[in-house]
């Protein structure tokens, strides 16, 4: 019994060492209908193999009720291709700025930028889906 508690404790804090973060943009930042907005994905260095294989942004505008969870919708598709993070500055962990331009006709109000990102982690290749996400302003 000790030993499955030890695999099972094991594999939670590998997945969770593998967790990106959405840095940018920030909690309630305002951004204009058909601007452009840079989005900031971390990742810090993974204790096991980890093989990045893509990334989707998408926007949910929700002005009036709540936004559905990330995980069941990403809403309108704003980037979706390779996730490639990189050391930039010594301080922080490494990570990749993706451009997305806000679709012009996008509802004032809140709103919600989610990412899904797909890798490969552990000597077995196992898949990993992470769903991370933002709110939003839209002007």
């Amino acid at each position: 019994m000790k030993n499955v508690l030890a695999v099972a404790a094991t594999l939670a804090v590998g997945a969770l060492a593998q967790n990106a973060q959405l840095t940018l943009p920030v909690a309630g930042q305002s951004v204009k209908a058909g601007a452009q907005l840079t989005v900031q994905i971390q990742r810090p260095t993974p204790p096991t193999n980890t093989e990045e294989m893509a990334v989707a942004i998408g926007l949910q505008s929700c002005p009036d009720a709540a936004c559905y969870p990330t995980s069941e919708m990403l809403g309108s598709l704003l980037y979706n291709g390779p996730y490639d993070p990189e050391y930039h500055e010594y301080y922080l962990p490494q990570y990749q700025n993706f451009t997305v331009t806000i679709p012009a006709g996008t509802a004032a109000g809140k709103a919600t930028l989610g990412v899904a990102r797909s890798a490969l982690t552990g000597a077995s290749e196992v898949a990993f889906l992470q769903f991370l996400n933002q709110t939003i302003t839209i002007t």
